[in-house]
């Protein structure tokens, strides 16, 4: 497959809204978005065109948030996944979190972008993710023999499969949207890709 980079527009194509301006649910969810960030991304904003996108995204990220993937590792799937999928807006984003709110040392984040993690666990499930990908969803049972033998147990695996869904979602609504970055911009591992 020749991979079409001209997705990178330099105009957005779904409107970001204002938080400032936003009415009804989009205001109740930018509201509560600010409260926990401090700010209110260009991806949530332009996912607010839909409340019930945003609602969704929220709902199962939080959801997920709870999870026994500790938060570093989900950031580790996002950035192998935003790689995958050749998304710069995540890639910038989960860069930023994984360093400045989950804790990651750059090296496990320039790992992770390659799909790859010094800790057996966590390759596990990085190499899971990135299955899911490639695969999209249809694994098999040596897939899953192998995640469960680096260390992940039934809901890790349920789990990781709920964190790419997740990730594919932003990954695929920011390469449509055209979603402007507002987090230092970081490289894609072309290698990466899939």
């Amino acid at each position: 497959m020749v991979r079409d980079n001209t997705h990178n527009m330099s105009k957005q194509r779904i409107t970001a809204l204002d938080p400032d301006t936003a009415t009804g649910k989009a205001k109740e969810l930018f509201n509560a978005v600010q409260g926990k960030l401090g700010m209110v991304p260009n991806m949530m904003r332009a996912m607010g065109t839909s409340p019930a996108l945003l609602n969704g995204y929220l709902s199962l990220s939080g959801a997920l948030s709870e999870g026994s993937i500790r938060p570093g590792l989900g950031e580790q799937i996002a950035l192998a996944v935003a790689n995958a999928n050749a998304c710069n807006y995540c890639n910038a984003a989960h860069t930023f979190i994984g360093e400045k709110l989950a804790g990651l040392k750059m090296a496990a984040i320039d790992l992770a972008r390659e799909g790859r993690s010094t800790d057996a666990r966590e390759q596990a499930a990085i190499t899971f993710a990135r299955i899911l990908v490639e695969k999209r969803g249809l694994v098999s049972d040596i897939d899953v023999a192998a995640a469960r033998s680096g260390g992940l147990d039934d809901a890790a695996i349920a789990e990781v499969v709920g964190h790419v869904a997740l990730n594919v979602l932003t990954n695929y609504f920011n390469n449509t949207a055209g979603t402007v970055v507002d987090f230092p911009e970081v490289e894609l591992v072309e290698a990466a890709s899939v």
